[in-house]
């Protein structure tokens, strides 16, 4: 038997304007698992994180990804995991995407890495599908996996492009204690965009990569608009847009939703700001009677990694 420990960053989905095509990874949080791998046929997932989660095998995100790699790899094993610590589900700072990538890194270690971690990530999108009733993205998986940000240029094929991180580039998430469903959030997006909203969401993802390989955040800041999913999903955060005119005005470049909600994330140029408007964004949860976590973080060039 082999036995390995591992940790999968969390990571924020979007980026705004880069709705299921970009994300970045975000060092303060993460799953932390350790797996077992024999000869032989089952899987195993025992649950000590203390946060609570599908009891049956079939429900956890990591069993899709595993069969997925397993499937692919052709040679039976027998899989023993252990969850230690989890990301809150529903966080929005991608829980299941930690899950899911946390469960194939460990696995391709164990068995002596036969596939490449952008294969990896094709396995993890099967735990997200899973998840977000049958849509497999990249946007939380990649960046957990890869570090750093990552641009999902397309998905068929999955061609992953991984982008520099300005120097001085912070990060603030507010995880306030409401519940939002990836399935939820999907639902009520629109069926149709505008062209004039299209049009302007792409000169944003555009502004936000030539930004991010420029190294100008100030272009990083003001391309992070996002007219498509934002205004269906702004409705699910209490006094969404106050918050935002605060944390804008302490200094921050952009605020946002990350991924689905209910985090939301701001970027600023250096860490005294972003402390600043961590501290913003708990005082405006804490007025509405909302308990929540803060994090502040330089955006982390590191991925899913062995402990």
């Amino acid at each position: 038997m082999k036995t390995i420990r591992v940790f999968a960053p969390a990571s924020i989905a979007n980026m705004g304007c880069g709705f299921d095509v970009m994300g970045m990874a975000m060092d303060a949080t993460g799953d932390v698992i350790s797996m077992s791998v024999e000869d032989g046929l089952g899987l195993s997932i025992e649950n000590r994180s203390g946060i609570d989660l599908p009891v049956n095998v079939e429900q956890n995100v990591m069993t899709p990804a595993i069969m997925a790699f397993l499937a692919e790899y052709g040679k039976p094993q027998k899989v023993s995991v252990v969850i230690e610590s989890k990301i809150n589900p529903g966080s929005g700072i991608g829980s299941s995407a930690a899950s899911s990538v946390a469960a194939v890194f460990a696995l391709n270690e164990l068995l002596d890495r036969p596939f490449s971690k952008e294969k990896l990530v094709e396995f993890a999108m099967e735990g997200e599908k899973l998840i977000s009733g049958g849509v497999a993205h990249a946007d939380n998986v990649a960046p957990s996996l890869l570090g750093g940000v990552v641009l999902i240029r397309g998905y068929r094929p999955l061609d992953i492009v991984k982008l520099p991180v300005p120097e001085g580039f912070h990060c603030s998430v507010v995880h306030p204690d409401i519940m939002v469903s990836t399935k939820m959030a999907r639902e009520v997006m629109p069926k149709e965009i505008p062209v004039r909203d299209a049009v302007r969401q792409w000169g944003n993802v555009g502004g936000l990569v030539a930004g991010l390989t420029l190294g100008d955040v100030d272009l990083v800041g003001r391309s992070m608009v996002d007219v498509v999913a934002e205004p269906c999903r702004r409705g699910f955060i209490p006094g969404f847009e106050i918050l935002r005119e605060k944390v804008l005005k302490a200094g921050a470049l952009a605020m946002n939703i990350s991924g689905s909600g209910p985090s939301v994330f701001a970027v600023s140029k250096d860490e005294r700001t972003a402390a600043d408007v961590c501290e913003i964004m708990k005082e405006h949860f804490a007025f509405l009677d909302i308990d929540s976590k803060v994090y502040a973080a330089s955006v982390s060039n590191n991925g899913a990694r062995v402990l």
